[in-house]
């Protein structure tokens, strides 16, 4: 297959069309010197290739690429290509954008030595464990072949991306509730008074609950209440079950929804497995 040339951004990448008049995006070294573009090139001169059918995004890629060093754009690219290789699953293209933008933002900090922290690190551990590993192989990816140190709080960020494009939503989002669930987490703990251990079972257990819970909420999806369990555990455990409604409250009020009764029996629950355990 040929492509005909129709932008070229430097000597290593193009933009070009192929057959169908699709637009895609070239990469290769070299590929552009000397090159004019409706110039025609071969299959066999690109390393490598991507298609971002948004004009959106094809407009964001390309005010982006300037700021962007050739060898660091082909590992982000190659770190692209794993993480479809891992999911295999459809990604949203806007990735190639926002991992883009995140990668080069964090390099430079990075080279200016400025340390680059994440606070909501085991947040996201806790709850994106398969994309948080898919990161890990990425940030090993990238200090390897561009001969840096991404920081671990990078994987974190990464994770975020990872599941982002997965899910098809918007990164800012899944990062403010990791940012909640931080919240939700300093809350039962000054209860409380206890430091739950960021390792344990329970403390991921407890995460992807409430993890569940607000993907719940965002549906407007409800969930059967025992009614017979919720009396018992007012009765029974009345701080949890108050404390369960404090949490429930800062879902609502950050969310902007409503949360339905029966989450706050299994919440408390959870808090009551905890409670026992802390004592």
């Amino acid at each position: 297959m040929a492509y005909k040339i129709t932008k070229i951004l430097n000597n290593n990448v193009l933009i070009a069309q192929d057959e169908l008049e699709t637009e895609v995006v070239l990469i290769g070294k070299g590929i552009g010197f000397k090159r004019q573009v409706q110039a025609s090139i071969k299959q066999s001169e690109i390393e490598k290739l991507f298609v971002l059918r948004n004009h959106s995004e094809q407009e964001q890629f390309k005010k982006l690429l300037p700021y962007v060093e050739d060898d660091l754009l082909k590992v982000i690219i190659s770190s692209i290509e794993l993480i479809r290789e891992r999911t295999k699953t459809f990604l949203n293209e806007h990735i190639h954008v926002a991992l883009t933008d995140h990668l080069v933002f964090a390099v430079n900090r990075l080279m200016r030595g400025m340390a680059i922290s994440n606070p909501f690190l085991l947040e996201t551990k806790a709850l994106y464990p398969y994309e948080y590993e898919i990161a890990k192989e990425v940030v090993k990816l990238i200090n390897d072949r561009a001969h840096i140190y991404l920081p671990e709080g990078e994987i974190g960020f990464i994770a975020l991306h990872i599941h982002s494009a997965m899910m098809n939503r918007n990164v800012h989002e899944i990062s403010s509730h990791s940012q909640m669930i931080g919240k939700l987490i300093q809350v039962i703990e000054q209860q409380f008074d206890v430091e739950i251990d960021r390792e344990s079972i329970d403390y991921m257990r407890l995460v992807r609950h409430i993890r569940y819970t607000i993907e719940r909420v965002i549906r407007g999806e409800r969930v059967d209440e025992p009614e017979k369990i919720a009396k018992l555990l007012k009765e029974e455990y009345p701080l949890c079950y108050n404390l369960s409604w404090k949490l429930i409250k800062i879902m609502q009020q950050t969310l902007k929804k409503p949360v339905y009764e029966a989450e706050a029996v299994y919440l408390t629950m959870h808090l009551q497995r905890i409670q026992t355990k802390m004592k």
